[in-house]
């Protein structure tokens, strides 16, 4: 054969083998289609500046399902709903621009802020979780026992103080407490440091307080300048009761609107940045998600689905139960949780942030599951099954109806109002009580109320 026959031969048999192996490539791209990309995140705002929105479909979620989800929420005394992806705003209730500039009470999503202090003065260098409290404190009779002072940081987090407690006693003094943690110190211990979850109130007061001695400056002052400016609320557009000593309530009376309670939620759901500033410690954000020896159902001051068994709080009466707080929802869920249900709702796992304000809502014949206080939540656990349906690129199977706990009919009221912690919250001791606190009448946080009350109307 001449060179030019074998040249031809050796062309045809090359085509050939380059029709297989574009066959081959095809067939292999039939069988296995690229990967979808995945959503783009939304770019969190500035000051000033409105959420960035994305549609439903442009994160991968049915929007018909979503909407379901959403309308089923409002329709449980919802004053706002907010959900993002990555973000993103991708679904808000009706009411939500109606209601998004009328300030309200977060209740205790106000300990998860004094929780985000705790830790930005860690990250500071301020003071240690394992720290004994009594090294910010001052000295006096009146500033508790050698017990008292050897709290640390890390119990008062985790609601382990051991101190007496009962919520409603604890919270009636409002307006008439001349030291929260001079009352708070007034309180016995009813069990050792470390080994029980008690729901309390002024024990995070006292945190708060240790927090401010600690950073050397006013809690809200230090609030605004390391954690509210940088990631866009201004200072005045929001409200936060003082004491008449003039510290701030550490464990509610923290008043803000939805948007800037999105804005808290937000910033957790980025690792404790904004716009790539770091605010809260990265070691501290995945810290405050991480189940407590005494309660596998809370953290840090803040509630997580990560562990079991799980307690509520002493309202009506404390109730265990062994299975997840939200059983629909993944496991690495976490919020903020406030009374009637004030919720910033971190998925980690989904890139979903959800945001909700309203009173109570939960529907069960449980009085701890009624009153949004006890281990289980009807209302989130039926949005869970309902939102997670929205989710194109997850396959989570039905959880079924929520199915409640066992009754508990525990309706004792000395468990939340009992009159001995009242009683020693109005006459902490005779240097410092209802009356007079170090020879004065205490004055000094009315007037800072006073002076800060158009916070509630301010924009922000």
């Amino acid at each position: 054969m001449t060179p030019v026959g074998r040249t031809r031969v050796e062309l045809r048999r090359s085509e050939r083998i380059a029709v297989v192996a574009l066959l081959l490539v095809a067939s292999l791209l039939v069988a296995h289609p690229a990967a979808a990309a995945p959503a783009a995140r939304c770019e969190l705002p500035a000051a000033g500046e409105p959420f960035r929105t994305a549609t439903p479909e442009q994160q991968d979620l049915d929007v018909t399902q979503l909407r379901r989800a959403v309308n089923q929420l409002s329709l449980r005394s919802r004053l706002s709903v907010r959900v993002f992806r990555n973000n993103c705003l991708v679904a808000q209730s009706a009411l939500t621009p109606i209601t998004d500039n009328v300030s309200n009470n977060l209740w205790s999503v106000t300990k998860s802020v004094t929780s985000l202090l705790t830790g930005i003065a860690i990250g500071d260098g301020k003071l240690s979780l394992d720290d004994p409290i009594g090294r910010y404190l001052p000295e006096g009779p009146s500033w508790g026992s050698p017990k008292h002072r050897a709290l640390t940081v890390r119990q008062l987090l985790t609601q382990s103080s051991g101190l007496d407690q009962a919520i409603l006693a604890e919270a009636l003094t409002l307006g008439l407490d001349p030291s929260q943690p001079r009352q708070a110190l007034a309180q016995p211990f009813v069990h050792e440091p470390g080994t029980t979850f008690q729901y309390s109130q002024l024990n995070i007061s006292l945190l708060g307080f240790v927090v401010q001695r600690a950073v050397g400056e006013d809690l809200q002052e230090y609030a605004q300048r390391r954690l509210f400016g940088p990631i866009g609320i201004r200072d005045g557009s929001y409200f936060w009761l003082r004491d008449r000593s003039g510290l701030v309530y550490g464990y509610s009376n923290l008043f803000m609107k939805p948007k800037q309670l999105a804005r808290l939620a937000l910033l957790m759901s980025n690792g404790g940045t904004w716009r790539g500033t770091r605010v809260v410690p990265a070691d501290y954000v995945k810290a405050v998600s991480q189940p407590s020896p005494t309660n596998g159902c809370y953290g840090f001051l803040f509630w997580t689905n990560r562990g079991t068994p799980c307690t509520g709080a002493d309202i009506p009466s404390a109730q265990t139960v062994d299975h997840r707080m939200v059983p629909s929802a993944p496991v690495d869920t976490y919020e903020m949780n406030g009374t009637g249900g004030q919720l910033a709702i971190m998925v980690p796992s989904l890139g979903l942030t959800v945001v909700t304000t309203g009173y109570f809502g939960n529907i069960a014949l449980n009085p701890q599951t009624l009153l949004g206080a006890g281990p289980s939540d009807e209302m989130q656990y039926t949005f869970f099954r309902s939102l997670l349906k929205a989710f194109r690129d997850v396959d989570v199977p039905d959880p079924g109806p929520f199915r409640g706990d066992r009754l508990q009919l525990d309706l004792n009221p000395m468990n939340f109002l009992s009159p001995k912690v009242l009683l020693r919250s109005l006459l902490a001791s005779p240097s410092c009580n209802v009356l007079v606190c170090d020879g004065t009448i205490p004055t000094q946080g009315l007037i800072r109320n006073v002076q800060a009350l158009p916070g509630l109307a301010a924009a922000g």
